[in-house]
């Protein structure tokens, strides 16, 4: 049975600083999680000086600064991500980063980046598209705000452009996401309509989605996380904080093993309880040998290690081959 892949989404949670993004890093791997997340960008490479603020972003963010303003300080150099490379490595972690840039992608093949996430907002975007697929990688790629046939798109530009493995994630792009929108069975949807290992991206607040997700078969999950939700920054205040993102891995391992194999059986660790819980035919009342059994002289009690009730009319009318006590096994 494999593993879930969870990945621990740092994004641009570091706020623009290494020593922070290595502290995430420090506690994505206390948490358990499989890898470590950030975000690769060039900001004038990706919006315009005219772009606004999503409405979550304009609530934690200045007010007076635009888009462009606000993801300059969110930047983290190409040196930067060296650094952050090495720094996983020691703490044997996997490191990934989305990029959001044409330029970010060539960067990251220099890094030699396992796996490529395309994030919701590039599905759409055919050159991008093209140029991950490019890189021969495996690709997980976020499916929020898109319909099936926008998914159907992606997917083949991928193929047809030499792209590895895909897995789809189902989310949804609002931070945080209402639980009453958060439409988990869409995951099964793409699952059956692709044919494709599927997971899920939450941006719910709390761990329950994740853990219901994968309940529902989800072989990735990615989670925002910080250091401290009352930190400035656009993405803080939906994310978990340490102790929810190792309470979050946990339970879903832990959902990992109650799901098993899927072979109904009796178990190993309650097979001692056969003898037990289950019943025997016994002597309902004193009984002599040569006598018959009948249902007056037989009854079903516990414990399970005499002959079992459901043969209860092969034993009735055959004669007792000694004397029972009341309540002795019966044997034929």
């Amino acid at each position: 049975m494999s593993d879930v892949f969870i990945i621990a989404e740092a994004g641009v949670n570091h706020n623009g600083d290494l020593k922070l993004a290595k502290n995430l890093i420090d506690a994505a791997k206390i948490a358990g999680a499989d890898a470590v997340k950030f975000q690769t960008f060039k900001a004038e490479s990706l919006v315009s000086k005219m772009a606004q603020k999503a409405d979550y972003q304009k609530q934690t963010t200045e007010s007076d600064e635009s888009q462009l303003e606000m993801l300059k300080k969110l930047e983290l150099s190409y040196g930067d991500f060296k650094g952050l490379k090495k720094y996983c490595e020691e703490q044997e972690i996997l490191l990934l980063s989305t990029p959001f840039d044409l330029d970010s992608i060539v960067f990251l093949e220099s890094l030699e980046m396992p796996i490529y996430k395309v994030p919701s907002g590039e599905i759409t975007n055919l050159p991008y598209l093209m140029k991950i697929a490019n890189t021969g990688k495996p690709v997980i790629m976020s499916t929020g705000m898109s319909d099936l046939e926008e998914v159907n798109l992606a997917l083949k530009v991928l193929r047809d452009n030499g792209a590895g493995s895909i897995k789809l994630l189902h989310c949804n792009t609002q931070y945080p996401t209402p639980f009453d929108d958060a439409n988990i069975r869409a995951m099964l949807t793409l699952k059956e309509r692709f044919s494709v290992e599927v997971g899920y991206s939450d941006h719910t607040l709390g761990i329950e989605a994740p853990i219901a997700a994968v309940a529902l078969g989800a072989k990735v999950i990615e989670k925002h996380f910080t250091l401290d939700k009352n930190m400035k920054g656009p993405d803080h205040k939906a994310s978990l904080d340490p102790q929810e993102l190792k309470a979050m891995v946990t339970s879903i391992r832990n959902i990992e093993l109650a799901l098993g194999d899927g072979i109904k059986r009796s178990s190993k660790s309650e097979s001692s309880n056969i003898e037990v819980a289950r019943k025997s035919i016994v002597a309902k009342r004193n009984i002599v040998q040569g006598e018959l059994f009948t249902e007056d002289n037989l009854t079903v009690k516990r414990p399970g290690n005499g002959i079992s009730p459901m043969k209860w009319f092969e034993v009735l009318g055959t004669s007792a081959d000694r004397d029972f006590c009341e309540d002795e096994l019966i044997e034929l």
